[in-house]
């Protein structure tokens, strides 16, 4: 049987396997219409994603105007020592790395908690909570520096008001460091927790019913059901979510440590990370080889903790990790 089969494919007139490019083609003018559709978003990635990498040998030249990138010195690693040498390193990188796991723990549990309560409330009051909790997400930093400011101003903001209602006295916020933690947390709580509490609510917008009308026929509660069926029917979304902030736990969120404290030179001890400092530097010294050089660390960082982040996530469970 196999000896015929063999000569039948060997004979002239079999058809031929279409090759390799071929098979392609084809599978390309199938796929034509989901593939328009990912052309704009990919035209985005290639554009100020991957081409602009070829800037990362600034990170290793002494960049002048006038010579251009490729004419300008090489001297190696000469411009990473501006941030490892500087007595400023250990506290700017502790403030970014402890300021990011913060925001990401904090966002994610009340992302978690608002979509549990969303989804418990009726469809039309969905829409009202939905946009009052979106619409921070789509504010600049700008703006919500200049609500900031109205609650700590220290003459006429709300906050100051308030404290002097309990006849205590007032606060000058931008002069002292000891509460910006606080304030920072809750500044990045309100503008972020909207749009993370949306993709968790279209997560569980997409679970199987069936197992909350198995859970009400057993007689569960609605607290029970969010724990022993949203929580873990969610898991996979949630594990995702965190590996992809792991990898942005070196890249600070410059507009919020920028704006929000008003660049106040007394708040840097707890409100500087490294992409102010970096930024401040390069405005007063002028030297591109620097800042190239510590974006290249935080990006490298970032894929490491991204790497590391699915490889522990992968051992515990393989289904959860993102590859």
């Amino acid at each position: 049987m196999e000896r015929t089969m063999k000569t039948a494919a060997a004979t002239p007139g079999a058809p031929k396997k279409p090759s390799w490019l071929i098979r392609e083609w084809r599978h390309l003018k199938k796929n034509i219409e989901m593939i328009g559709l990912i052309s704009p978003g990919l035209l985005y990635i290639i554009i100020f994603s991957y081409l602009p990498m070829f800037g990362i040998v600034l990170a290793f030249k002494q960049y002048r105007f006038d010579k251009g990138i490729w004419g300008s010195a090489w001297v190696g690693f000469q411009n990473f020592k501006f941030f490892f040498v500087s007595e400023d390193a250990w506290r700017i990188t502790r403030n970014t790395v402890c300021y990011e796991l913060g925001y990401i723990l904090l966002t994610t549990s009340f992302a978690l908690l608002f979509a549990i309560l969303l989804n418990e409330i009726s469809r039309k009051s969905t829409k009202i909570y939905q946009t009052a909790l979106f619409f921070p997400y789509f504010l600049s930093w700008v703006v919500v520096s200049y609500i900031t400011y109205a609650f700590l101003d220290h003459q006429t903001g709300y906050l100051n008001t308030i404290l002097g209602w309990f006849g205590m006295e007032p606060h000058k916020w931008f002069l002292e460091k000891e509460p910006w933690p606080i304030i920072l947390n809750v500044v990045s709580l309100w503008k972020k927790v909207g749009f993370s509490a949306l993709v968790y609510y279209a997560g569980i917008m997409g679970l199987n019913q069936e197992y909350y009308e198995a859970a009400r026929i057993d007689g569960a509660n609605r607290f029970q059901m969010a724990v022993k069926i949203t929580l873990p029917l969610l898991t996979p979304l949630i594990t995702i979510l965190l590996i992809l902030s792991v990898g942005g736990i070196f890249n600070g969120d410059f507009g919020l440590h920028y704006f929000i404290p008003n660049n106040a030179g007394l708040t840097y001890p707890t409100t500087d990370i490294i992409d102010t400092y970096v930024y401040r530097a390069l405005r007063s010294v002028g030297d591109v080889g620097m800042s190239a050089a510590v974006g290249l660390y935080q990006s490298i960082v970032g894929l490491i903790l991204v790497v590391a982040a699915n490889a522990a996530v992968r051992k515990l469970d393989k289904e959860n990790s993102l590859w």
